[in-house]
């Protein structure tokens, strides 16, 4: 599958043997400790068994025959009571043990498991993030993975020693009394009819629960984000009004969740009160007539309450089931979501990068590509050129002629489905996308920093990048002067997506952080440099002109103020290269390059007019 993924899946089977086997594959590094917790847990399974038996002999052997003798013999009472505490204990310390290792498994390989799934959503292409909300996927690293853990710890194997437990039970009541078992199991029926009900109701409402959780992580992660969106317009009850409706949903969805639990759990408990009335009413009739004794029908009593236990256990078991297989399917789909960007078998290493770059006849198109060159969804249709090592290019045009669609292809963020993207004459998909992204350096529009230190954002927490190269990058961006007076220096915290500092300095550290892993090719968006103050701007641009000596320059143009003194411009339009020469000569062209200059000019100026009004008007009232 590639694209969106489906939000949630149905499952028409109460489980999946495949999704079964590579839940367990997770498991299988541990096999001894599981092993270990299966011994023990069948070992607490035939403790329990144990109690009801030694009733029937305290009650046959030792009670009933001191009331006919008129004499009461406490040792052998103080020795049962003693055998019982100890078969109490053992299965006590049999359990805890056979929890704690399973505990320890559960958590070992769900941490392999997430680490998997993070692991693989790195190297996933940005195409699969285009059509996949945030929040529905940390839902998958997070909600769903701890479902899972909740099988492994409490599911797969106590539901093995719940059905050893129900197997030894129904065995040791035929044992005693098939005449008695056979009335006590009158009920099975019943208690099949209302578990397979429950089965089917419970799967019903978990989905519904998954998909509406899965909707408010989507909901939240994309409102909190945009936090200040919201707030500028003023659009707070309305979101709250959608945020309202989907808590509801959600609220509503996990009501009838507990509804199936609250009509379960007293129907099991009324044919458990139905089987121990039956056995009273047959089991007694059968004392007094002498056909049974009154131990075996303690025991019998005793074993019918115990047989409901792991009964409304498995239904527990089978709904986490439903709920892990729902939960690793959706896991399983996002791990076999296909790595369509790989890196070659047999990559080409590159020395020295010098940083020519070449782009020979790109076609691309962000979705399926369209059967004919003539056909629509084409956002590059047949690019050809050529930048120089050492040279610096400006690409211009109109909003969606293709300008980014050209550095994500440079920095394979995506593959062109036609045609050749080359760095140093190396065709960039022969190339480890880690080897080819370690020479092209990036400053984005929206600087993105990271929690942590103003000094972990600049060198990404790359070791080999000491304290001086990080102080050399900033001071050579002028982000020295703004570092120097805060609180902690380089050392200080800027707060998740760096909400600590202001638009201007995260554009600064992120320029700071480019130019600390000292790239061969740096691309820059002009946008990167629009947030700082003019003052700031000027100084960053004089830096700029340092930094770009020596090395290959492509810069995406919105301002053309910003690129007149490039070395050669290339005009987009429409998904190809159509003009193509320094500003002057684009000038004297009198295209597109001279119309959207002439624009822009015509825009500022009026601006500026505007500013120069109203500070007179201000002036005036003053």
């Amino acid at each position: 599958m590639s694209g969106e993924m489906v939000e949630e899946d149905r499952l028409d089977r109460p489980y999946d043997r495949r999704l079964l086997w590579r839940l367990l594959a997770y498991v299988r590094p541990y096999r001894v400790a599981v092993a270990a917790a299966l011994a023990l847990l069948v070992l607490a399974s035939l403790l329990e068994l144990v109690g009801p038996q030694l009733y029937r002999i305290a009650i046959d052997r030792t009670i009933v025959p001191s009331l006919q003798r008129g004499t009461v013999d406490p040792g052998s009472l103080s020795a049962l009571a003693l055998l019982y505490l100890l078969a109490l204990a053992a299965g006590f310390g049999a359990r805890w043990l056979q929890h704690c290792l399973m505990q320890t498994v559960a958590q070992r390989a769900m941490a392999d498991l997430r680490l998997e799934l993070f692991s693989h959503l790195q190297r996933l292409p940005l195409r699969f993030y285009d059509g996949n909300p945030v929040g529905r996927l940390v839902t998958r690293v997070t909600n769903d993975v701890e479902t899972l853990n909740e099988l492994l710890t409490s599911g797969l194997v106590s539901a093995f020693g719940d059905v050893l437990t129900l197997v030894g039970i129904m065995g040791a009541m035929l044992w005693l009394d098939a005449r008695l078992a056979v009335v006590a199991f009158c009920v099975l029926p019943l208690v099949y009819g209302i578990t397979d009900r429950f089965r089917g109701q419970a799967r019903e409402a978990y989905r519904a629960v998954r998909t509406q959780l899965s909707r408010i992580n989507s909901f939240l992660n994309e409102h909190i984000s945009g936090m200040p969106v919201v707030q500028v317009f003023t659009q707070e009850a309305r979101v709250l009004r959608r945020f309202d409706a989907l808590n509801r949903d959600y609220l509503d969805a996990s009501l009838r969740s507990l509804a199936a639990l609250a009509r379960f759990y007293p129907a099991m408990h009324f044919l458990g009160v139905l089987a121990v009335a039956l056995l009273l009413w047959y089991g007694g009739g059968q004392v007094i007539r002498g056909a049974a004794t009154l131990g075996v029908l303690v025991a019998m009593i005793q074993y019918a309450e115990r047989f409901f236990e792991p009964v409304r256990e498995l239904a527990d078991k089978f709904n986490l089931l439903q709920q892990a297989m729902a939960s690793s399917e959706r896991i399983f789909r996002l791990l076999d979501e296909p790595v369509t960007v790989q890196d070659p078998p047999d990559p080409v290493v590159l020395s020295r990068v010098r940083g020519e770059i070449e782009f020979r006849d790109v076609w691309f198109a962000y979705g399926e590509a369209p059967a004919t060159r003539d056909g629509g969804g084409w956002v590059l249709r047949g690019v050809s050129f050529r930048i120089a090592p050492g040279e610096h290019v400006a690409l211009v045009g109109y909003t969606g002629a293709g300008k980014t669609s050209l550095v994500n292809l440079l920095l394979r963020f995506y593959d062109p489905q036609r045609g050749q993207v080359l760095l140093d004459g190396v065709d960039v998909r022969r190339m480890r996308q880690r080897d080819l992204r370690r020479h092209v350096g990036l400053v984005l529009q929206d600087a993105f920093l990271f929690r942590g230190t103003i000094a972990d954002n600049i060198r990404l927490f790359h070791p080999d990048i000491s304290d001086a190269q990080v102080e050399a990058a900033a001071r050579l961006v002028g982000a020295d002067r703004f570092i120097a007076q805060l609180p902690h220096g380089h050392q200080t915290e800027v707060g998740e997506r760096g909400v600590r500092l202001s638009a201007g300095q995260r554009q600064l550290v992120a320029l700071a952080r480019a130019l600390a892993h000292n790239p061969e090719v740096l691309v820059i968006l002009d946008e990167a440099t629009s947030s700082v103050d003019p003052e700031a701007e000027g100084l960053l641009r004089e830096a700029l002109r340092s930094v770009l000596r020596d090395r290959t320059a492509l810069i995406i143009a919105h301002r053309l103020s910003t690129i007149q003194h490039v070395d050669r411009i290339l005009v987009l339009h429409r998904g190809r290269v159509v003009e193509e020469g320094t500003h002057a000569e684009l000038i004297r062209q009198d295209g597109i390059y001279a119309k959207l200059y002439r624009l822009q000019a015509s825009s500022t100026a009026e601006g500026g007019l505007r500013g120069r009004e109203g500070e007179c008007v201000g002036r005036r009232k003053s």
